[in-house]
């Protein structure tokens, strides 16, 4: 089993942060990786799964996510969600401690929002109205020089420093190899729910024995390993039938089930209603009052 990427950012004599804008197909995105460095992530286009430290969940576009050091983490994207081009789209901004520890010292003005960011242990992502200024502000570096850059990154610093609304969504892991193995599974679900997954195949993915790894499976989720599949697929049709025009049936396959009716069962039985009417409730608390 492969271990952990880790992502080495250049260094460049010139820049003291990076700033990165992806346009790319869906699955060209990098896999699961850390580095050294801070990252902030805007997903601008593109909704799919994301392992963030100790935490799987959904994302969808527009979030921004603080990720501090050292944190194992990956956006899966879905492949029926793009652009006009059929691509996904994000911004990061990648910088260093090193640099956050200078800023202390050559601009006392900030050494009070620096000390705020350092202090951050988990990963956060933003809401109310930091979200939007984020937003905009990483937007508008698309078409700034290197020194209307530097001055937008102490405007990000000030807002992520004292937000108006946080959320953690994911946490430092314990670095062993039980941790491990069990986010690379996580991942290896993430990008092949859709099709049949054997035990054989998952377990040879995990280097184990068929018997040892439903053993291990079992004792770090407290599920099988099926049941952990089926569940996650019924979720993954969720955030289809919620933001796509998909039919049942389609939805049905492109989340891993092969049978309608099955599907429709194992929904109502998680869920406590039918795939239609889950699609229907939703839209309906959606619906502005008049």
């Amino acid at each position: 089993m492969k271990n952990i990427k880790y992502c080495h950012i250049p260094e460049e004599d010139e820049a003291s942060f990076v700033f990165d804008h992806v346009h790319i197909i869906w699955d060209e995105q990098i896999t699961f990786h850390r580095q050294k460095t801070w990252e902030l992530s805007y997903v601008i286009t593109g909704r799919g799964t994301r392992i963030v430290g100790d935490t799987t969940e959904y994302f969808s576009q527009g979030e921004v996510i603080l990720i501090p050091p050292d944190m194992p983490h990956c956006w899966s994207f879905d492949k029926h969600v793009f652009d006009g081009e059929g691509k996904i789209e994000n911004i990061t901004l990648v910088f260093s401690s090193a640099l956050l520890e200078n800023s202390r010292t050559v601009f006392p003005e900030i050494s009070g929002i620096i000390a705020k960011i350092q202090s951050c242990t988990d990963a956060i992502s933003f809401g109310g109205s930091t979200l939007s200024q984020l937003q905009t502000i990483l937007t508008s570096m698309l078409r700034e020089d290197r020194v209307e850059r530097l001055s937008s990154l102490i405007k990000l610093f000030a807002l992520i420093a004292s937000p108006e609304k946080t959320l953690t969504v994911g946490r430092p892991v314990i670095d062993d190899r039980k941790t491990k193995r069990l986010q690379q599974i996580n991942m290896y679900v993430m990008n092949n729910f859709q099709r049949d997954i054997t035990l054989d195949e998952v377990a040879g993915f995990a280097c184990m024995a068929k018997s040892s790894f439903c053993i291990f499976f079992k004792k770090m989720t407290g599920k099988p390993f099926f049941a952990f599949l089926t569940e996650y697929r019924v979720t993954s049709s969720c955030q289809m039938l919620l933001k796509t025009d998909m039919s049942v049936a389609e939805i049905c396959y492109a989340s891993g089930f092969r049978d309608v009716p099955y599907y429709n069962r194992v929904f109502k039985k998680l869920k406590g209603m039918t795939p239609t009417e889950y699609r229907c409730a939703e839209c309906e608390q959606t619906q502005p009052d008049i």
